[in-house]
């Protein structure tokens, strides 16, 4: 059984009927305790950072995944707002601790000059080019096209967590996995046959 967590910041239903199109058992887990038995864990998310750790903090969640993610090496897939708050800190509407589980820092989108025109948030359909062709992108190439909804992009201080890049004016982080944790910034809910591929890839690691 894989448990979505809701801490009032993400899209959950979505997330919930792409994992039933592919035949998993899901719970959408509305406190910490409900996350013990499942298999698996999906951090979702829409929304600031600094609302999202409030929420996980006040709702009892951030001890509840240290314990099982962090210490107990339960798998952890992040998604959007998820992946951001995998990091040390972030910069949305003021500085913010996250989880600190890979460190780094989230902060808004920047372009070089020549690309300022760009807009943010970013919005809509990108190729994602995978550094790492196991794990969450097994059979899927070198590369793939996913649905962004974003402002702000995760900066991991060890670069060899990334596992996807995107071009957006500026080479931005599109995923990471690192010991049994998996994060992307797109949303493969939303991202048709290539994201639910992405999803399978990540339950199939709960066998």
């Amino acid at each position: 059984m894989i448990g979505i967590i809701d801490y009032g910041m993400g899209n959950l239903r979505s997330v919930y009927n792409a994992f039933r199109s592919l035949g998993r058992e899901a719970t959408i887990a509305n406190t910490p305790e409900q996350l013990r038995d499942a298999r698996g864990i999906v951090l979702p998310g829409v929304g600031a950072f600094g609302d999202g750790m409030h929420n996980l903090r006040e709702w009892g969640f951030v001890e509840e995944l240290d314990a099982q993610v962090l210490r107990g090496g339960k798998p952890f897939l992040g998604l959007c707002l998820g992946m951001q708050l995998l990091a040390t800190t972030g910069f949305e509407h003021g500085e913010n601790s996250g989880l600190n589980w890979i460190q780094g820092k989230v902060e808004r989108i920047k372009f070089p000059k020549g690309n300022e025109k760009l807009r943010i948030p970013h919005i809509g359909w990108n190729e994602v080019r995978f550094q790492k062709k196991d794990g969450l992108y097994a059979g899927l190439g070198e590369s793939q096209s996913f649905y962004f909804v974003h402002s702000f992009v995760f900066k991991p201080n060890d670069p060899s967590v990334v596992s996807g890049v995107c071009d957006y004016g500026v080479d931005l982080v599109a995923s990471v996995e690192f010991d049994n944790i998996r994060a992307t910034q797109f949303h493969p809910e939303k991202s048709h046959k290539a994201g639910l591929a992405v999803l399978h890839n990540w339950s199939e690691e709960l066998c």
